[in-house]
């Protein structure tokens, strides 16, 4: 456990120092290349591959008011596949890139940045036709190629703030 814990704060600190950088990451890493997969998956919508990329024993340790826990018959799995899925409804022009990443065996933690159009309701907000950008900091424990776990936190302030504006 305590090692766990030193390697998923040592990934944090690269990331918010800015010591990290594509570059880092090697490109045969298959922990690399699940992060690349989920901003890939992202932008061309395909919503099936991105829920495969997730374990069914996937458990999501980011939650709070703006992304809660899924109700009592929804898996963590089944919740996080469906807040991407409104994600894409109110954003369906979605790009996702990775600004930096980190990578070991067991781990990888990227800078996600999202773009798009707001063209349907999101957050529960109509439509504005405003262009948001916004960021997301992930660490995802990885085993047999599959997301089992994650950590992170995104920028929903600055979405409401977008859509508010």
């Amino acid at each position: 456990m305590q090692n766990r814990r030193e390697a998923v704060t040592a990934v944090g600190f690269l990331l918010a120092g800015g010591l990290a950088s594509p570059a880092l990451a090697q490109s045969g890493s298959s922990t690399a290349s699940l992060a690349e997969r989920f901003a890939a998956t992202l932008s061309t919508h395909d919503i099936d591959g991105f829920a495969a990329l997730f374990s069914d024993s996937y458990v999501n340790h980011q939650v709070s008011a703006a992304a809660p826990p899924p109700p009592p018959n929804v898996t963590p799995k089944q919740g996080t596949v469906a807040f991407f899925k409104s994600r894409l409804t109110g954003l369906p022009d979605l790009k996702v890139a990775i600004e930096a990443i980190v990578a070991d065996k067991n781990y990888v933690a990227a800078s996600f940045v999202y773009t798009g159009t707001h063209k349907g309701t999101y957050f529960g907000i109509a439509p504005t036709g405003r262009s948001l950008r916004f960021t997301s900091c992930d660490i995802f424990r990885v085993q047999d190629e599959r997301i089992v776990e994650h950590w992170g936190m995104g920028d929903i302030a600055g979405v409401l703030a977008q859509l508010h504006a």
